[in-house]
């Protein structure tokens, strides 16, 4: 069976239970718990000269006319605790590399050509409900010192009580998640880092389920 399918199934088929929305426990109806979302580190790609222009629209630079290359997509979601509250406030921070596989950092070596109209890092903060929206590009793959990295999106959660630094990976990429080393050390909770694309194409739903508010 392929890895990745398999860990979606079992997933997918707790995720049905929790979208119910109840469980039932010594008789008694108490809302489910979902599952945190599984965390990583900072990576060496962390910004370490920021962007003037930070806004949620990464495929466009305020005062430039160009707009990034690559395929534009938006992901939304919600920031939410283990019971389901969304998490008002929370302050996202998301970096990524551009449409050829390239961060702009003096610590990326790699060849492939920066794009001088690609935003690369966004800082946003939820909503009353916990929502979030960007408009990115989707990232390229690349090979590093630990292998062939598959498409992703680096954020860093900080909410009332607790911090999440994780990767957004993407479903329809199954083929290289599987071969990514860090993706394959998330096991069973690799799913928790999904976005899920959506009927249109270009769009994607990613919610983001801290340990707490």
């Amino acid at each position: 069976m392929d890895h990745d399918t398999g860990l979606s199934r079992r997933h997918f088929a707790g995720a049905a239970l929790g979208a119910a929305g109840l469980v039932l426990g010594g008789g008694v109806a108490r809302a489910a718990e979902q599952a945190q979302t599984a965390g990583g580190d900072l990576g060496p790609f962390y910004p370490v000269i920021r962007p003037g222009d930070d806004d949620f629209d990464m495929t466009h630079i305020k005062g430039r006319k160009g707009r990034a290359l690559g395929r534009v997509i938006e992901v939304t979601g919600r920031v939410l605790d283990r019971k389901g509250n969304p998490v008002r406030g929370s302050v996202l921070e998301l970096w990524q590399c551009n449409a050829a596989g390239r961060y702009a950092h003096p610590g990326d070596i790699a060849t492939a050509p920066l794009d001088p109209n690609f935003q690369g890092f966004a800082r946003l903060v939820t909503g009353a409900s916990g929502e979030w929206r960007i408009r990115t590009i989707k990232p390229s793959g690349y090979d590093s010192p630990i292998g062939h990295r598959t498409p992703h999106i680096h954020f860093d959660i900080k909410g009332r009580e607790k911090r999440l630094i994780t990767q957004m990976y993407f479903t329809e990429d199954y083929a290289t998640n599987s071969q990514d080393a860090l993706y394959r050390q998330l096991g069973e909770d690799a799913v928790t880092a999904m976005a899920q694309q959506q009927a249109e194409a270009d769009r994607y739903r990613w919610d983001i389920v801290l340990g707490e508010g």
